[in-house]
């Protein structure tokens, strides 16, 4: 008994969504592996335009500073360097008393800047990857006081501080500022993206406490965005003015409080003042000269790998 067997029907092989490029395609990919590319004379153009309209405010504060304060306010004002750059730095040092204040704004805001590099980081790796009773009403409580104006905590804040003792004192300008929101933020964010979860359910594997994560996992994820903060912190606690011109006094003062003795009297110096912060700026470049090269490369290689 014979059956007729049904005509098989054979359907297409099924193609892949990425195919190899074939002949003259192949040749232009090997070609083109490993060719740097070039930006145009466009691209050229704007960085040489951006690179000195951000150079340019440095540059007209050491103009300033090297010529005397008639030169200053003639129009046209100068152009070119005077020679009077060391004097003026020279006066400058010694009537604001710049080597205490420079010491006292490396302590305050190196102290500043790892408090807030250190707990906003625990903070970030708790609101991100931990699961807690509330977590998320203590996240909106720590965004919403970045909403509130600084100003309005100063009264009660300086009362405090005279309460305990640190009136006119460093510890007054430091503990206030151990941490800050925006750093929790941050770090919060950063952590949220770049740390894994199964990492952090790996060490929970093999036995280590929260602690232990943190320090043998989350502290190498986290060492880009940790440099940065430490970056922008510390400019920040350099610069601050309005706390510290509250707190301190002449006798004791960081480099921002220090430079409003060079604008007292009736008729400023421009010349003395510019050279008053020419010496504050020096230790910021001084500072991403040495570190600069270190931060970047820590921020690629924290970069997401396809």
């Amino acid at each position: 008994m014979t059956t007729n067997s049904l005509p098989v029907r054979t359907e297409p092989p099924v193609r892949t969504l990425v195919e190899k490029p074939a002949g003259r395609g192949r040749r232009l990919l090997r070609q083109g592996a490993g060719r740097q590319h070039h930006a145009g004379p466009l691209a050229y153009v704007l960085l040489v335009v951006m690179a000195v309209l951000s150079i340019f405010p440095l540059y007209w504060t050491m103009v300033a500073a090297s010529t005397d304060n008639t030169r200053v306010s003639q129009t046209p004002p100068p152009f070119l360097p005077g020679p009077n750059l060391f004097s003026n730095l020279a006066r400058a040092w010694d009537e604001a008393a710049m080597g205490k204040a420079m010491i006292n704004s490396l302590i305050v805001a190196g102290v500043i800047s790892l408090s807030t590099v250190m707990f906003a980081t625990l903070a970030g790796f708790a609101f991100a990857k931990l699961r807690f009773k509330g977590r998320n009403v203590l996240l909106m409580l720590v965004i919403g006081t970045m909403m509130v104006p600084p100003q309005l905590g100063v009264v009660p804040l300086f009362m405090m501080m005279s309460e305990l003792g640190w009136s006119q004192q460093l510890p007054a300008v430091i503990f206030p500022t151990l941490v800050s929101a925006v750093g929790v933020f941050f770090m919060r964010q950063y952590l949220s993206e770049a740390l894994p979860d199964e990492l952090v359910e790996a060490g929970r594997v093999d036995g280590a406490h929260s602690l232990r994560i943190f320090w043998s996992i989350v502290l190498p994820v986290a060492r880009p965005a940790m440099a940065v903060l430490f970056m922008i912190t510390f400019v920040h606690a350099w610069n601050d003015f309005f706390w510290p011109f509250v707190v301190l006094d002449m006798t004791n003062p960081t480099v921002p409080v220090a430079l409003t003795q060079l604008s007292a009297g009736y008729v400023r110096d421009q010349s003395l003042i510019m050279a008053g912060a020419l010496l504050g700026t020096l230790p910021l470049l001084a500072m991403f000269v040495v570190f600069g090269r270190q931060i970047v490369s820590g921020i690629m290689a924290g970069a997401v790998k396809g």
